[in-house]
């Protein structure tokens, strides 16, 4: 397969010269943005807006660069992501709205509106077919994203704790699956009811279409056999008593996510921008962000995600380690582990971001293969 182009600049800029946000546009530019025909057409224009309480998202600024953009260029422009499957601050449209206008994503910064991709309940969703899926076979994603005619992932590129890092593959794949889809990427499907918890509303009732819930004395059981594993019943649970019976290996996390992400990706024109920047441990899902693992590095571009996201994990294995931080620490209690060359799977030693880009390579997304156009 032909190498990628992933196209890089750092975030140097002398006294007096471009601010960083032009610096990105032209970065865009340089990378093939206007190789995209945009004319009237909806772009997503897919991101994270940050956990409440977290402060390492990117800044609002970066997502203004875009939108205006896709608008020079004709286009309609929306920030989306999707609801959360974890008790947070954007379980819901509601929330999620007020926690993304509070980080800055809101029109009046960005030029752009906010959709929630999934709905108010994370339960607007539409069936996309996994081209080459060797464990999916249709990826629930929200409904706003699945209508775009354009993807564009704006990622903040950092760590993980089961992803190894979060970039582009996670930003379109987890991000973009509904409630249900990304109980389908983290669990085998099933659920079970935390009965110190259920209050016995019967709304696990109501949207079960399989007669899998039933109330006893106040409390719902779910019987396993008829429960196929959709997530309604979850997404719906005002006390979020029912949750997956089982977890997924890394391993398996991994591929379901790639294979989502290539289901979003499908046929459509795709563009990639990731910022190297507040490289934290965990995910912007966190109420909280660590000490960067290493300094910042970079904008990148590209059209393939496999590439880019192997371009950002190289550029971050290849940096010095920031001192006090949970990589430096790591390091510090196993010495061997300074000559690893891969610093996601010492900060987090049960992650496994390399089965994600092999499988994603496998099934066609793109390469692994890059030129690193400075």
């Amino acid at each position: 397969m032909t190498k990628a182009n992933v196209y890089f600049t750092d975030f140097h800029m002398p006294y007096g010269g471009d601010p960083l946000p032009v610096k990105l546009h032209k970065l865009m530019k340089k990378a093939g943005f206007e190789d995209i025909d945009m004319k009237g057409k909806f772009v997503a224009i897919k991101m994270h807006f940050g956990e409440k309480g977290n402060l390492a998202f990117l800044r609002p600024n970066y997502a203004k660069v875009v939108a205006d953009y896709v608008k020079e260029r004709g286009g309609k422009p929306f920030l989306t992501d999707c609801n959360t499957l974890y008790v947070g601050s954007r379980k819901n449209a509601l929330e999620h709205l007020d926690t993304a206008y509070e980080n800055g994503f809101n029109p009046l910064c960005t030029g752009c509106q906010t959709i929630i991709a999934d709905g108010l309940k994370g339960t607007d969703e539409e069936l996309l077919p996994v081209p080459n899926g060797e464990i999916i076979k249709e990826a629930k994603i929200g409904k706003a994203l699945a209508d775009a005619d354009i993807i564009i992932s704006l990622t903040h590129f950092k760590g993980h704790e089961m992803a190894g890092f979060g970039g582009a593959i996670k930003n379109v794949g987890m991000g973009g699956g509904s409630r249900a889809g990304k109980m389908e990427q983290h669990s085998d499907g099933k659920v079970q009811v935390d009965q110190s918890k259920c209050v016995g509303c019967g709304r696990c009732v109501g949207i079960c279409a399989h007669g899998a819930p039933s109330i006893t004395d106040h409390k719902s059981t779910i019987d396993k056999d008829k429960c196929v594993g959709c997530g309604r019943c979850l997404a719906l649970c005002p006390t979020d008593a029912i949750a997956p019976m089982s977890w997924q290996a890394a391993n398996v996390f991994n591929k379901k996510m790639a294979e989502y992400a290539a289901a979003i990706v499908n046929g459509k024109p795709q563009f990639h921008i990731s910022l190297i920047v507040d490289v934290s441990p965990n995910c912007d899902c966190h109420a909280e962000n660590d000490v960067p693992i290493v300094p910042d590095i970079g904008m990148l571009c590209s059209t393939d995600m496999v590439a880019i996201d192997q371009a950002c994990a190289d550029l971050v294995n290849a940096a010095d380690p920031v001192k006090g931080s949970q990589l430096a620490r790591n390091i510090a209690k196993d010495p061997e582990a300074a000559g690893h060359d891969d610093y996601f799977h010492i900060t987090t030693p049960d992650s496994d971001w390399k089965t994600c880009l092999a499988h994603a390579e496998k099934i066609g997304m793109g390469t692994r293969e890059y030129e690193l156009i400075k």
